[in-house]
């Protein structure tokens, strides 16, 4: 399929909650197979469709080792989250060279629209919650930067955008 490139943080699109999903078609099965491409070519364990421009409410994780294990997801919605949290370095590819330790709950029970077109509820632990959680962010227009204080957040951008420039 096709690698895409990723909006820059400062692109509106990136900040505003993504258009739910009404149907599984093979429109979004061919967007599915490059944001997977895409995602593996950052390489990376996860991907939101509007962190390459489309507003769309679609996700991709794959958080195995082996890799080639890529959950597609419609429409994903978190119905439960564990108490305990989970530390871990978050970055994105719409904020280059930058990262951040973000806590996040260490499980997940989700809900969305499988690639089949049905709905399907599934537990995420570990680096697996923490991907979804984080692309479950973008649908809302939310970047893991969000979750820090605004002056972190100023010093990672200005950080980000000076390397950009490089």
């Amino acid at each position: 399929m096709t690698v895409r490139p990723f909006l820059p943080y400062a692109d509106r699109r990136l900040h505003m909650p993504a258009e739910p999903v009404a149907a599984i078609t093979e429109t979004v099965r061919m967007i599915w197979d490059d944001m997977i491409d895409t995602m593996e070519a950052m390489p990376g364990v996860g991907l939101a469709a509007p962190q390459i421009g489309i507003m769309q409410r679609l996700a991709v994780v794959d958080a195995s080792d082996k890799r080639g294990q890529a959950v597609r997801m419609a429409n994903p919605e978190i119905l439960h989250a564990s108490v305990q949290l989970r530390a871990h370095e978050e970055a994105s590819p719409n904020l280059p060279g930058v990262s951040a330790r973000i806590e996040r709950p260490r499980a997940v029970t989700v809900r969305f629209l499988n690639a089949e077109g049905e709905i399907e509820e599934r537990d995420f632990v570990g680096l697996w919650a923490t991907s979804v959680q984080h692309q479950i962010d973008h649908l809302d227009g939310r970047l893991y930067v969000d979750h820090l204080s605004p002056l972190r957040r100023k010093m990672l951008v200005a950080k980000s955008a000076k390397l950009s420039r490089r």
